[in-house]
């Protein structure tokens, strides 16, 4: 199961996402953390010194490219292989629990079991000629071609905002988590957010965070309704954890640590809708083909389509 934490900046939202994950970890799955936000701190959340971080993925695309086309032979080179390029027969595709170059190359361990993974910070080269977009499509494109299972989770730190609409990223979960404090700002990142998801039919659960009382949870209860899954008062335990100084799951205060419960049982219970999955990656290459792709790699892109791949588990391409 795949699971977006989203929201304004400031929101907690990347706290919020390494707890899930470890929490997610310690009930015996396999958990893969990706780190897809421009400000990367979910390493450091998750425990992991500086000097111990993976290699950052938006670093090494064509690496990454190489690996995913395998002998497809419908993507004629990595250069023309964009973040949107879907797999097909032939491609490589990823399982969290089956050893291949992606996971091997780009995941470092952490305390708590999650598998970590990050995009990676702006380069001195990508300053002033390059938009983070770039570096995220490494996280879309390996989300396209993993074949994960119940029990098995990726847990993803997007951009602050509605910046994750910039690209088809946002259609990739099962679920989305939009971290919101109860303030107005919170509330109206996810009114921006409900409404751009609205018509792709990607399910959005409301986690309220930092709050104080009553009061707080009222205020978010009547600004985003029944979207409102549980709430997260605020925590010293979790001020420590912001704070750099290394806590475990059981410091955390008992409701706190029940709405990390809730939080995966909530998403245990989506669906896996592999054929929508499908379809919007289709819709997605090609628009961005259309928009932009084509002229980019000179070639037209909607031909690495294959008609005949089945997204989902019916057809496993192991790596070679």
């Amino acid at each position: 199961m795949r699971v977006a934490f989203v929201g304004k900046g400031g929101s907690g939202k990347t706290t919020l996402s390494a707890l899930f994950a470890r929490y997610t970890a310690r009930q015996g799955g396999p958990v893969v953390a990706i780190d897809a936000d421009i400000n990367q701190h979910l390493g450091m959340a998750l425990g992991v010194e500086e000097d111990a971080l993976p290699r950052p993925m938006g670093a090494h695309l064509t690496e990454i490219k190489e690996y995913l086309r395998g002998d497809n032979p419908r993507i004629s080179s990595a250069a023309a292989m964009v973040k949107t390029t879907p797999p097909g027969r032939g491609s490589r595709l990823l399982r969290l629990e089956e050893p291949d170059a992606i996971h091997a190359g780009f995941a470092a361990a952490t305390p708590d079991g999650p598998k970590l993974m990050v995009t990676g910070p702006f380069s001195e080269d990508d300053l002033g000629v390059a938009c983070y977009h770039s570096k995220v499509g490494a996280v879309e494109l390996y989300l396209n071609h993993l074949v994960d299972h119940a029990g098995e989770y990726v847990v993803v730190d997007m951009t602050a905002g509605a910046d994750s609409f910039a690209s088809g990223l946002f259609t990739r979960f099962d679920l989305t988590f939009l971290v919101a404090e109860p303030t107005r700002q919170g509330v109206g990142v996810y009114r921006q957010y409900r409404d751009y998801a609205a018509d792709y039919d990607v399910p959005v659960a409301v986690v309220g965070n930092k709050v104080h009382g009553p009061e707080d949870v009222e205020f978010l209860r009547e600004h985003v309704g029944d979207d409102l899954l549980v709430c997260l008062r605020h925590s010293a335990a979790i001020r420590a954890m912001e704070q750099g100084r290394r806590s475990g799951l059981e410091e955390l205060e008992p409701d706190n640590a029940a709405a990390l419960g809730v939080l995966l049982k909530h998403l245990d219970a989506q669906e896996k809708d592999w054929p929508r999955f499908g379809r919007q990656a289709v819709q997605f290459h090609l628009k961005n083909a259309g928009a932009w792709a084509n002229r980019a790699t000179g070639e037209d892109l909607s031909a690495q389509i294959d008609p005949e791949f089945v997204f989902g588990p019916t057809r496993v391409s192991l790596p070679g």
